[in-house]
């Protein structure tokens, strides 16, 4: 509840700063649409040539880059830009005022920011999802749904726990920006099935930057592909993560010198 209430606060504090700049969200509706058309018109470009693509079907890789767009704006709405924020306020030196705070600092820096526009994100990626599932509907049974949102917060969990251990790295090291901007430039990458991928790659996606348990796990899921010991992987992955990234903020935290030391 603690989590939702400062969540909401932060929202608001988002709304009111961006409400000052309009066309931003007709620019992110624009980008948005754009990165969706040029998503759907690749699958349209793959099927009008095969009727599978490594086993999945139309309707099974249409669910896949909705959970594609769901998850990344998810990142994008709130993720990225508190993960961003917090890097600089270690720079700069300002982290001083979260941890005066008699809240959790890490919940602080976890929420701090919220791109609101990027809610444009969520709502197509769940559109998408919602139209890929009534195809799919005769499917899909419960345990397959229940798979499903346990695999899609897993794979948040662990895309949070992967974005708080980089940004902590900021308290050592200077330009950890550079980094962040790979886990993106990877994400792209989790549009289509990590089974698709070369071995070293679907390593690199699945183990070193967990692309995999974001979008193409929870996809499994809804596609009957998932089996119990990669759910119990996922699952047991987002906990040792969000421990691990507990245990390395609290070390960073010992290792910061901020403007009042």
């Amino acid at each position: 509840m603690t989590y939702l209430r400062l969540l909401w606060v932060f929202f608001r504090i988002g709304v009111l700063g961006e409400l000052a700049y309009r066309v931003n969200f007709i620019v992110q509706l624009f980008q948005s649409l754009l990165g969706l058309g040029t998503a759907l018109a690749g699958l349209a470009v793959v099927f009008s040539h095969t009727d599978t693509l490594g086993g999945w079907k139309p309707d099974e890789l249409l669910a896949l880059v909705g959970v594609y767009l769901l998850v990344g704006g998810a990142i994008n709405l709130v993720i990225q830009p508190s993960m961003e924020r917090l890097i600089e306020s270690v720079r700069e030196g300002t982290l001083d005022f979260t941890l005066t705070k008699p809240e959790d600092a890490q919940l602080l820096v976890s929420v701090q920011a919220v791109q609101i526009w990027k809610l444009v994100d969520v709502a197509l990626g769940t559109g998408v999802l919602v139209v890929a599932l009534i195809r799919l509907g005769e499917h899909i049974g419960f345990w397959q749904a229940a798979a499903f949102a346990v695999t899609l917060l897993a794979g948040g969990a662990i895309v949070y726990s992967f974005w708080l251990i980089l940004a902590t790295c900021s308290f050592w090291f200077v330009r950890v920006e550079n980094i962040l901007v790979i886990f993106q430039s990877m994400y792209e990458a989790g549009r289509w099935p990590v089974s698709l991928y070369p071995g070293w790659l679907r390593f690199a996606l699945t183990f070193i930057v967990p692309v995999a348990f974001a979008t193409t796990v929870p996809a499994e899921a809804l596609s009957g592909r998932l089996t119990w010991p990669t759910l119990l992987e996922a699952v047991a992955l987002a906990v040792a993560l969000l421990a691990a990234s507990r245990w390395f903020w609290r070390v960073g935290i010992r290792n910061y010198s901020g403007a009042s030391a």
